[in-house]
């Protein structure tokens, strides 16, 4: 699986959250990668979106829709 989103130095925008928020109404899963020169928390990213937290391995995280509720 390649990434589709990347977050860059200005960090996770709103744009970005909407971006992960549109891929997840059509897929599975969105992986993301960003870069060393900024910090990221993969469980704050997943709660913005909406989403949950499958895996995160270094500077890659994955994160698929949120099964709905019984």
């Amino acid at each position: 699986m390649k990434a589709t989103v990347w977050i860059g130095k200005q960090g996770c925008t709103g744009a970005i959250v909407d971006e992960i928020r549109m891929q997840l109404k059509t897929r599975p899963a969105v992986k993301i990668k960003w870069l060393r020169s900024c910090e990221i928390d993969p469980d704050d990213v997943a709660r913005r979106a909406g989403a949950r937290l499958f895996q995160v391995r270094g500077r890659t995280m994955i994160l698929g829709a949120r099964s709905p509720k019984p």
